[in-house]
């Protein structure tokens, strides 16, 4: 009775930190996706060549990245403090580890969580490839949004003699 109890805690537990940091993941990439909206509209406004475009579009998609890994960052730290509040894991920094490592599903720090608080730990995994899926997701859209100016960019370039017909 008393092993039921807690298998449905970490049951409640996974699965609401799982809505959690879901609704966060979202929240930063609608806020994103609403920047890199106004920088596509400004950029398309201009009639930048292929050289201005090329760096452009590599430091958004770099700043991309590098936002989405502060976001997933953020929700491991958010699962860590889970699990030393629980009691879990012992400290703030074998919390992190395997938050991490649970998140990014490598599952090779060695350390376990006690037994009671295994399903909370699968449950990370599986808010890992979600997270993860939404973050490919989008840095696939943003890839396909700029895509169409570099090859813009790249026809304005060309000499008259060379543009197809």
């Amino acid at each position: 009775m008393n092993e039921d109890l807690l298998e449905r805690a970490s049951w409640i537990w996974g699965l609401s930190l799982i809505a959690l940091t879901v609704a966060i993941h979202a929240m930063g990439v609608v806020m994103m996706a609403l920047v890199m909206e106004k920088i596509r509209v400004r950029l398309d406004n201009r009639s930048l060549g292929l050289r201005d475009v090329i760096p452009i579009v590599i430091g958004l998609v770099g700043a991309v990245g590098l936002l989405l890994a502060v976001l997933h960052g953020i929700e491991a730290t958010i699962w860590a403090a889970a699990y030393l509040w629980l009691g879990a894991l012992g400290s703030p920094i074998d919390a992190m580890l395997y938050s991490v490592d649970s998140m990014s599903t490598r599952g090779a720090s060695g350390l376990t969580l006690q037994r009671h608080w295994q399903m909370m730990g699968a449950l990370e995994a599986f808010d890992g490839m979600l997270l993860f899926g939404i973050s490919t997701a989008y840095i696939f859209a943003v890839m396909q949004v700029y895509w169409p100016m570099l090859s813009r960019s790249a026809q304005r370039d060309q000499p008259a003699a060379a543009k197809p017909d």
